[in-house]
């Protein structure tokens, strides 16, 4: 916060102020992660043979493999959505911006409840749905430099980690609102009814979370706060060019150094409830509960990883969980294949502890590693770049390894390698905790 703004505001303003800028990054990217993340789980469960029904008739294994690349797809698109909201950030403001994504990413997720299937209308139906589905890669693009900026550089002295930790813990947020909503539908209805129409709800249902957060981010839009951040964010943003020609190394360490969490977080998120139904004959409705349940770690221990990082740093923190993630990779999927639902919540839930700390100092990290004036535009971009690397195929590889060795344990390998990468990109850089976010 400027000293300007923190003499026109009392200590017990900033507070509110702080708060709300925290409730609206919080509240933005659980609401659009809910959108992205509902269609990654749907991907495992019905769109190949609602979408793909030839294909699925002939060659199921083949089916499922390309509703998982259809996640992926999104992802090629994200890099874009990051440098058309920097470019537009800087005319009409960030605060705009945000919105923007936020109502853009709620409407393709709406429109996909609505469309025909591959019974319908034909080859049209997957054309549209991956149409649908780069609208929301666009969106999510735009969405997580601003969430991630309006948060860090607003923090307290000391607290960057803790303040930047708010819009990471969106991303299990929505995830636990999307897995909560398909556990409800599938107690609720029989099979074929889930796959006749009640697949649609929570694609629907987005249509009353675009509104919820919409009213949120908007009180926030007079606050001495927001306007600072306008302006911040009008500085923070330069050309691609001058990014590239002075942070390139910045630009792809921060990709690297997302892979490994991104890619273990799209298997959490869209294949492992998949397998267990699909794999093991677990039960769908139980699956679904644990796997809500155990997304409750990921919450607490991202936030936990933002704070701890305020006092180990950020790059220790990371190496932490880096470690972690590649040491339980492989054992984890012994207990997944005992087909015992205790031991799939331990997995996972154990999992969410390396995901935490790797994810939880983000934020902070990457804005302490760019200077102001192109600040915005290379956290979005090495974030959207990293995602592209990690999580944008991760569970279609996962599905075509178990295709090619029919051994679970080849998923923790591909992890634990990822793991060893991310980690390795993250101990090359200085740490930055605490550097001047003014320089």
């Amino acid at each position: 916060m400027s000293t300007t703004t923190q003499l026109e505001l009392s200590p017990a303003q900033i507070k509110r102020e702080e708060r709300k800028v925290l409730a609206s990054t919080l509240v933005g990217t659980s609401i659009e992660w809910y959108d992205f993340f509902i269609y990654a789980q749907a991907a495992g469960v019905v769109l190949a043979p609602l979408f793909l029904a030839p294909l699925a008739e002939t060659n199921a294994g083949l089916a499922q493999i390309i509703s998982f690349a259809t996640i992926g797809i999104s992802f090629l698109f994200r890099p874009l959505g990051a440098v058309v909201a920097g470019h537009l950030g800087d005319k009409f403001g960030r605060k705009r911006m945000l919105v923007f994504t936020l109502v853009l990413m709620g409407l393709s997720t709406s429109l996909i409840g609505l469309l025909p299937t591959y019974a319908q209308i034909g080859i049209a139906a997957p054309l549209l749905l991956v149409f649908l589905r780069i609208l929301q890669g666009f969106s999510a693009g735009g969405e997580w430099g601003g969430a991630a900026l309006m948060a860090v550089e607003h923090a307290p002295k000391g607290r960057r980690g803790f303040f930047g930790a708010y819009p990471q813990i969106g991303v299990p947020v929505g995830m636990i609102l999307a897995t909560f909503t398909l556990w409800v539908l599938t107690s609720s209805m029989s099979p074929e009814a889930f796959l006749a129409w009640g697949w649609r709800v929570p694609f629907l249902l987005s249509i009353v979370l675009i509104l919820v957060g919409y009213l949120i981010r908007r009180s926030v839009e007079e606050s001495p706060v927001f306007q600072e951040l306008q302006r911040r964010k009008k500085e923070s943003s330069a050309p691609l060019g001058q990014l590239f020609k002075h942070n390139t190394k910045q630009v792809v360490l921060t990709a690297v150094i997302f892979i490994a969490n991104n890619a273990a977080g799209y298997l959490l998120i869209a294949y492992f409830a998949t397998y267990a139904v699909m794999a093991l004959g677990m039960d769908r409705p139980t699956v679904l509960l644990a796997t809500t349940l155990a997304s409750f770690g990921w919450l607490v221990f991202t936030l936990w990883g933002g704070a701890i990082s305020d006092r180990l740093g950020r790059v220790r923190t990371f190496q932490i969980g880096y470690v972690f993630l590649a040491l339980w990779a492989i054992p984890m999927w012994f207990l997944i294949d005992t087909a015992d639902i205790v031991w799939y919540f331990v997995a996972l839930f154990v999992m969410t502890f390396g995901l935490g700390l790797s994810y939880g100092p983000q934020a902070a990290l990457y804005a302490e590693m760019f200077p102001a004036k192109v600040r915005y535009s290379g956290v979005s971009i090495g974030y959207a770049l990293g995602a592209i690397l990690g999580g944008a195929f991760a569970p279609m590889i996962a599905e075509a390894l178990m295709n090619s060795f029919h051994a679970s344990w080849t998923i923790g390998v591909y992890i634990a390698v990822a793991a060893v990468i991310s980690l390795i990109g993250v101990s090359l850089v200085k740490e930055p905790k605490d550097v001047d976010l003014n320089d």
